[in-house]
């Protein structure tokens, strides 16, 4: 996993996509991914740690049948923020606000808050 700070042009090709590849190798390979939603409260956050954890996650991800659309990313440098929409094939929708920390190997700890239609 990562090689290089990830671009938005890169992050945004790979996440509409859904090519888990080229999400994989943007980020570091000892990155922390939080993830906070109705199953994983703040108070008990989903921990996705390292290349082996974060890339199964992102597998099971990219897997899924359904259309990923990235929306009002910005990168300074050392930050990255995204909103990304998803739809699944039944019309569920998924809202996901993704903050992260930006390091010489590539994302090196993301915290992801998501919401989705019940």
């Amino acid at each position: 996993m990562g090689h290089n700070p990830p671009s938005l042009d890169a992050l945004r090709k790979a996440v509409e996509s859904r090519d888990v590849v080229g999400m994989k190798a943007l980020y570091a390979t000892d990155a922390v991914l939080t993830i906070i939603d109705t199953n994983n409260p703040p108070s008990r956050p989903r921990i996705v740690q390292g290349a082996t954890e974060i890339g199964g996650y992102l597998d099971d991800v990219c897997g899924r049948d359904m259309t990923h659309k990235l929306e009002y990313g910005i990168i300074d440098g050392t930050h990255l923020a995204f909103l990304e929409r998803c739809t699944y094939p039944d019309g569920v929708r998924v809202l996901a606000s993704c903050t992260a920390e930006l390091g010489p190997g590539g994302i090196v700890n993301q915290t992801t808050v998501q919401a989705w239609d019940s």
